[in-house]
């Protein structure tokens, strides 16, 4: 009867305390404003840069010589950057939803959150890798390789670099924001099974 007892007092003891209800209502609502902001940063990251198209002409005395297009499909590094971030927009969208319709049947169980919690942490990874990926390829757009005698191309193609290091630095934002949603993620695990 003691042990009984002791856990209903456990319980009553946890529904009154003050802003329990705030802290859970708080944290899904940042959840829920943090992926929608995801959705927003993966896909303009994707819209910059499947617009990053750019073609050149260049005039030598008496002929102009057309540049091929630089866009994004010429280099498997940016065209597995949009894949990669294609995912996580669709992923935003469906934990979106699984998110708001769990906190509006307030149906929160311990294998929903660490489901979000070992997805977001695939999200992060597979966000940060193509990050990285697109990253190296516009540092050698703007730098180039001397060693191995590759141009820069950015001198040539401005407008297309641009796209390209904006489309990356929102990535960048969107790695961050699932760097956080993936810790909410286990921190309100913990909470649910503590």
């Amino acid at each position: 009867m003691g042990s009984d007892e002791t856990k209903s007092t456990l319980d009553t003891e946890r529904s009154t305390v003050p802003g329990s209800g705030t802290t859970t209502k708080s944290c899904w609502m940042t959840q829920v404003v943090l992926r929608f902001v995801l959705f927003a940063a993966t896909l303009t990251s994707i819209v910059v840069m499947v617009t990053s198209k750019q073609t050149k002409n260049i005039f030598i005395p008496g002929t102009p010589i057309r540049i091929p297009a630089a866009k994004f499909t010429n280099s498997p590094a940016l065209i597995y950057f949009v894949v990669a971030l294609s995912v996580a927009c669709f992923y935003s969208i469906v934990s979106t939803f699984v998110t708001v319709s769990a906190f509006k049947k307030h149906s929160c169980s311990a294998i929903l959150l660490l489901n979000l919690a070992i997805m977001d942490a695939v999200m992060v990874g597979i966000v940060a890798s193509a990050t990285g990926a697109g990253g190296g390829v516009a540092y050698l757009g703007l730098k180039g390789n001397k060693e191995v005698r590759w141009g820069k191309i950015c001198n040539i193609y401005d407008k297309f670099c641009r796209h390209v290091g904006g489309a990356i630095a929102v990535s960048l934002f969107a790695s961050v924001i699932l760097l956080l949603l993936s810790i909410i993620s286990v921190l309100s695990l913990y909470k649910k099974i503590r």
